[in-house]
């Protein structure tokens, strides 16, 4: 009798053991193609050596899109195409210039210029500075503020071993600083830079007006000098500052998300999506961001085309515009896919840097969808991924979600050394190392291989 209960058990046990086994030389063999004869790494070179940076409605953006449909293309991509959506058009201009005075002595800072945001104007802005830690005590001092340059100095907090937990918090002060002064009368901003690097390099990065108030000029501080400018004013001493920044917005230009495709063999109608961004700010080559995501998503196709895996379910690549400083190009892809009525069954975005690969973060429709997914665990640890957790996705595939509930994940790997480059003239081609790039894309390639396989 218990020879009969047990059977079916061990044999469902068997063949569970079988699969992964399966899955196991699979996903080997997609390792062996990338490590061995990967192309992740040589099309990063030529978009960051060729292109630059990348930010949205440039010359510089219209020639990485050219650069995206040819690298789908030799990929092995079925189809490749481009989706029209309009893009805002922020001009950085000259370079900006910054000093504070005290005692008369010119001390120079390193700035740039916030994106989006207006210039001074070509006499600058000459005023008081004050030091502003945090919008609490804006609040406090908001009497103090008007005539004067607003000086926020909140810092990344160390203690966040995740450091997109310390960006989330410091960036609200890059985002909405620059109005919170306007309304008490401040004739410019300066923020301290978003990271917790060791260099004075300024990060820039989008921020907004509200309208109700003024657009003031606002501008990212090297942390060197964000930290030299802090004490003089923490000292009680009278500093006077100038900025004078060139920027200017001009009217929405055309750009495109580049899609390439390959076509499902059971399921054409259901799609698959990954990308990155292919937009970027300008002090460097955007790198990390997000020309290592846009790449891992390329080599994803590339290596299933090249090992002769023929998927289920159509797999579309999408290098999408304007993230940085819009999310058009994410939100017109969903546009069109619910207008379509395509059905979309998965997202996978790479936009955290082409670091150490760790693991992916999942939103998923229910738990018990997360855990078939940590049932493939041991699959990825030979390649450095151990974290299949709960909360993830993208800033690019989130209007897939919103428009049509479709499940989400992000590739996340190691952030520690992320915000040191962000939105900063460090990230370029040379801070990327190859083999973890090409670790990030093996991993990516492993998920959407069982996903495809199994479903969620």
């Amino acid at each position: 009798m218990l020879r009969k209960l047990f059977t079916p058990v061990l044999a469902l046990l068997a063949g569970s053991a079988m699969a992964q086994s399966d899955d196991s030389l699979m996903i080997r063999n997609i390792a062996d193609e990338i490590l061995v004869n990967g192309k992740a790494y040589e099309n990063l070179r030529v978009l960051c050596k060729t292109v630059g940076g990348r930010v949205a409605g440039s010359p510089q953006m219209l020639k990485a899109e050219s650069w995206g449909v040819k690298a789908l293309q030799a990929a092995g991509a079925d189809k490749v195409w481009l989706q029209e959506c309009m893009v805002p058009h922020w001009v950085r201009g000259a370079k900006e210039e910054a000093y504070y005075l005290i005692d008369g002595k010119k001390i120079a800072l390193n700035v740039l210029a916030l994106g989006n945001s207006m210039g001074s104007g070509p006499k600058g802005v000459s005023a008081p500075i004050i030091l502003i830690n945090s919008f609490e005590e804006l609040e406090k001092r908001k009497d103090e503020i008007k005539g004067k340059i607003v000086f926020y100095n909140y810092k990344f907090n160390s203690k966040f071993v995740k450091t997109f937990q310390s960006y989330g918090d410091a960036s609200r002060y890059r985002g909405t600083g620059a109005s919170r002064a306007a309304k008490y009368g401040a004739l410019a901003v300066l923020v301290r830079s978003m990271s917790h690097s060791t260099d004075n390099h300024p990060h820039t990065g989008a921020m907004n007006y509200d309208t109700s108030y003024s657009k003031i000029p606002a501008a990212a501080v090297g942390l060197e000098d964000a930290d030299k400018l802090a004490a003089a004013l923490a000292a009680n001493k009278k500093v006077s500052g100038f900025l004078k920044t060139n920027a200017q917005m001009l009217p929405d230009e055309k750009g495109h998300n580049v899609i390439g495709e390959l076509i499902g063999t059971e399921h054409p109608e259901q799609i698959i999506t990954i990308g990155g961004h292919l937009d970027s700010w300008d002090p460097a080559e955007g790198a990390h961001d997000d020309g290592a995501g846009c790449v891992h998503s390329i080599e994803v196709l590339r290596v299933l085309k090249a090992i002769g895996y023929k998927p289920k379910n159509t797999i579309r690549i999408v290098l999408f515009a304007n993230e940085e400083n819009g999310l058009r190009g994410g939100t017109a892809y969903a546009k069109e896919a619910k207008e379509k009525g395509e059905k979309h069954i998965f997202a996978l975005e790479s936009d955290a840097g082409g670091f150490t690969p760790r693991g992916f973060g999942f939103s998923l429709a229910n738990p018990s969808q997360l855990q078939k997914v940590q049932t493939w665990a041991d699959l990825f640890k030979p390649y450095g991924v151990f974290e299949l957790t709960n909360g993830g996705g993208g800033a690019d595939i989130g209007p897939l979600k919103g428009a049509l509930g479709t499940p989400l994940a992000g590739f996340v790997p190691d952030s520690q050394r992320y915000f040191d480059i962000h939105h900063a003239k460090s990230d370029v081609f040379e801070n990327v190392n190859k083999r973890e790039l090409e670790l990030g894309a093996v991993n990516m390639a492993a998920l959407i291989y069982l996903i495809d396989k199994y479903g969620l």
